[in-house]
């Protein structure tokens, strides 16, 4: 029976590959402020990469030295697209530019590639002349590969922002409505069209907000308030914002991390198993903050030498507000992603392919909302406030139905989208630009 369930997974995700791989080539943007191959080498060498002995912190060296090679490959995809005539909106080429530039001027201890290295390996307690050999190759891998590997890829960006594409969604592109009607396919797994899920948008925006304006009812603010004003005014309340102190940064990810820790506790009575991975939060990376959602996760390593992480955005203090740490770290931690990504990954039951290989928004995000609400029921958020926040999450996702086929459907601009979903969730004006852009 699971042989059948991997086979009918593998054709859909193969098929829709090769449909997109074939017909949509230069469709997707390797440079992006979110998940851009800029970002994604760096935390994948200072999050991911184990350095636990000699060996490995000389394979971390020789990984440096691949990043020239390595965006000199990007940049040959980048010229195809170039070629191609496809261009991200000037927003995307405005914020990789930025974030190029930071990379690029580090100084040289505040450089992650670098400050992480040398983090790990004094945890080695090496002899001396090792370790000031491994500094001396790390320094140079920087100076000869990392650099102008950025390098190579700030010039491009900085040359062609001029041909930026000036609409927001991908209808502009060539062959634009197919290519998103595969889109849809490829993240929902159904034949929903973009103005089924439209509708289906509005239809639970209308739900959540009725809920949310009677619970506002019972804590007195009328039965004429708004949702969206509502929750501006509450992002706005210092009853429910941290202070703006030096280590403000160090306390939200505490108060995180005493959150998953009594939602871990009270998760065992409602699953058999829980995984064997833990799970811990991180601040963001300053490097990507300004343009990073609010919330993300990252899987265990399988032989749990490295943690699951949830990355809180503390870029904005009102990103944060304490009524809606809770249902983010049901979403991200547990009983979300980290319970089912990791239970998936520790599954020996399933094909390899099942467990590394396919996922699905679908699923993974369908999970991780439902978790929000399951956790609701479970008695972990019984402070109406805390409820109002799983509701505002529930709504942003609901939104995100609406703006997603406003703009690449029906042609909404990205101000017209910020516009609602800043009407309607009350969200602050940081995380209402961040989700838009993404």
């Amino acid at each position: 029976e699971q042989q059948k369930i991997t086979k009918e997974i593998a054709v859909f995700d193969i098929s829709n590959f090769i449909k997109e791989t074939e017909e949509f080539p230069f469709h997707n943007y390797p440079l992006n402020q979110i998940g851009g191959i800029h970002l994604n080498v760096v935390e994948f060498m200072t999050d991911v990469h184990p350095i636990r002995n000699v060996k490995e912190a000389e394979a971390y060296i020789d990984r440096l030295n691949l990043f020239d090679d390595s965006f000199k490959a990007t940049l040959e995809t980048l010229n195809a697209q170039k070629k191609a005539g496809i261009f991200p909106p000037k927003f995307v080429f405005d914020h990789v530019i930025r974030q190029l530039e930071e990379l690029l001027n580090f100084k040289e201890n505040e450089n992650p590639l670098r400050s992480v290295f040398l983090r790990k390996i004094e945890d080695l307690n090496l002899d001396s002349e090792v370790s000031s050999d491994l500094i001396s190759k790390l320094d140079n891998a920087i100076e000869n590969s990392v650099t102008p590997g950025f390098k190579l890829l700030y010039d491009f960006v900085n040359e062609t922002r001029k041909k930026a594409n000036q609409y927001h969604g991908v209808w502009s592109l060539p062959n634009g409505d197919e290519f998103y009607a595969l889109r849809l396919k490829v993240y929902t797994t159904t034949d929903y069209s973009a103005e089924d899920i439209h509708n289906i948008g509005l239809s639970e925006v209308e739900r959540i907000t009725k809920r949310m304006q009677q619970i506002a009812f019972d804590l007195g603010y009328g039965d004429q308030v708004k949702v969206g004003q509502l929750m501006n005014s509450l992002n706005e309340d210092s009853n429910f914002l941290y202070s703006d102190t030096p280590d403000r940064k160090e306390r939200v990810v505490a108060d995180y991390n005493s959150i998953v820790e009594e939602t871990w506790n009270i998760s065992e009575l409602y699953f058999h198993n829980m995984p064997k991975s833990k799970v811990e939060v991180r601040a963001v990376p300053e490097y990507s903050e300004q343009n990073q959602a609010g919330g993300y996760y990252m899987s265990p390593a399988l032989d749990g030498s490295r943690p699951g992480v949830f990355y809180a955005n503390l870029y904005d203090i009102k990103q944060t507000p304490t009524y809606s740490m809770r249902t983010l770290a049901f979403h991200e931690a547990i009983p979300g992603h980290h319970l089912q990504v990791a239970l998936n990954l520790e599954n020996e039951n399933l094909s390899l392919y099942r467990r590394f290989g396919y996922g699905t928004s679908a699923f993974s995000e369908g999970w991780a909302l439902y978790s929000e609400i399951l956790a609701l029921e479970a008695g972990l958020a019984e402070d109406p406030y805390d409820e109002l926040g799983v509701l505002q999450s529930e709504l942003f996702r609901a939104v995100r139905l609406v703006v997603d086929t406003g703009m690449h459907y029906k042609r909404w601009t990205r101000e017209e989208a910020m516009a609602y979903m800043k009407d309607i969730t009350g969200m602050s004006d940081t995380e209402v630009r961040v989700e838009i852009e993404r």
